[in-house]
């Protein structure tokens, strides 16, 4: 087998705002056995082509105001040795509820032969990214025009990341795949204990997961073709800026890929729904985080990485999380007095359930999945807004296997916190819900249910 390119060192000079800004980006890189996989990847815009309110923030009242940077969706498509594919979407978005993600799952079954459990589709997360219909509505309380106008583009959404999944079957060509781990700061806790509870702040002694996971899949000739990679941590940068863009996430991919011509880089969000990116505030800091974790990919492929070899394994399933027994008519009531419009939706909403008769949801269920690279690498993914603890515990349960834990995949539906965070409450165990439209919080149950599936999933035959 002929010798590899050696990795080499360059530099990539990016402007932001005016001020220069160096990182290191590498070409070519060790490689396995070659032609194991084929992988084909594309990218999709799905920048908003008319006004829409953007997603995230319930004190928005008006469509976005212009576009600080595009958005996209992309998918990565995986041939392994067994002719089995694979499919890998992922999008600069808030979220995408289940029946999106159950359209989308059909479409792709039916028209490009790809069985649910290999379609992965990760959210970035991204609070400056549009509104996604079925997603979050007591929270924007969307009527008329800009209703219709969120719905338009949701559609235009969806048929977008269809495009992106059939392009990138039809341009598969043989790559290795290589996985390594980076490290990046700028992610901290954001739960602050205060005299008044549990609120936003910087917690500097909790929980948080700094790693960057990253799967490289390299051509014959050493040249990168895609590079996935994941961070844990809300991209929430910007704030409630009226201004399109992909925060930090968006930012790195397209510093990986302004970096290296002909890679596309996607992005999967780990179990950050407790972190926030420090210091924040503006579209400047998202550059720079973008920028350090672009840096982060780049140290790891330099870096010792692994090959990845096949087949993959891979099953899906979804895990009836329990509510607490708590979704009484008195509770709606005393929230229907809220001053909050998004409150007192929610509160209606129930309320008039209860005066139709109807039953209360009991619980919900969260999707699972699992991709198993051969026995060299573990792709856990989860649905739902995923805190820390679930990695961290995932890691420690599965010591000893090379696993990725990933959040906001295939369903945002709520917050999933762990049996720590609803003792000590706050926004992820409690006050979130009214903005998801959760009858009530989550059970304690919920933390065992959830691991027990991932282990029993992750050691099927």
């Amino acid at each position: 087998m002929p010798m590899k390119p050696i990795l080499l060192p360059l530099c990539l000079c990016l402007s932001l705002a005016g001020l220069a800004v160096v990182a290191p980006v590498f070409v070519a890189a060790d490689a396995g056995d070659e032609g194991a996989f084929k992988a084909g990847a594309a990218s999709a815009d799905i920048t908003p082509q008319e006004p829409v309110r953007l997603g995230g923030y319930a004190s928005r009242d008006k469509a976005h105001e212009g576009v600080e940077h595009r958005i996209f969706v992309k998918a990565l498509a995986l041939e392994d040795e067994t002719g089995a594919v694979t499919l890998i979407l992922t999008a600069d978005t808030i979220g995408t509820p289940r029946w999106f993600n159950d359209e989308l799952a059909g479409r792709i079954e039916r028209e490009l032969a790809i069985p649910r459990e290999r379609f992965l589709f990760a959210n970035s997360h991204s609070h400056t990214a549009p509104v996604v219909s079925g997603c979050l509505e007591d929270m924007y309380g969307l009527v008329g025009e800009e209703a219709e106008a969120t719905e338009r583009y949701t559609r235009y959404f969806l048929d977008q990341s269809f495009a992106a999944a059939k392009a990138a079957l039809a341009e598969r060509e043989p790559v290795t795949l290589r996985f390594g781990r980076g490290k990046a700061g700028f992610a901290a806790n954001r739960r602050a204990f205060t005299e008044k509870g549990v609120n936003f702040g910087v917690n500097p002694n909790g929980a948080v997961d700094h790693e960057v996971p990253v799967l490289c899949a390299e051509r014959s000739d050493g040249s990168r073709k895609a590079v996935v990679f994941g961070y844990a941590c809300h991209c929430t940068t910007a704030g409630d800026s009226y201004r399109v863009c992909g925060d930090w996430a968006g930012f790195a991919q397209d510093y990986l890929e302004r970096a290296d011509p002909g890679l596309t880089a996607l992005f999967i969000t780990g179990c950050g729904a407790d972190s926030n990116p420090n210091p924040r505030g503006s579209h400047l800091l998202a550059r720079m985080h973008g920028l350090e974790l672009a840096g982060a990919v780049a140290n790891a492929l330099r870096e010792s990485t692994m090959p990845v070899r096949g087949p993959v394994s891979a099953a899906f399933d979804r895990v009836d999380l329990p509510f607490e027994d708590s979704a009484v008519r008195s509770r709606y009531e005393e929230l229907a007095k809220n001053n909050q419009p998004a409150t007192q939706r929610y509160a209606k909403r129930y309320l008039d359930m209860l005066d139709r008769g109807e039953a209360l949801p009991t619980s919900y269920p969260c999707p699972v999945q699992v991709l198993r690279f051969g026995g060299d690498l573990t792709l856990v993914a989860l649905g739902g807004e995923v805190v820390v603890d679930y990695s961290l515990r995932l890691k420690r349960e599965l010591a000893g296997r090379q696993l990725w834990v990933a959040g906001y995949c295939n369903d945002v539906f709520a917050y999933v916190p762990s049996v720590r965070i609803l003792h000590e409450g706050g926004y992820e165990a409690d006050r979130s819900i009214t903005y998801f439209g959760l009858p009530t919080r989550f059970s304690t149950k919920i933390e065992d249910l959830l691991v027990g599936r991932v282990l029993e999933m992750v050691d099927a035959p």
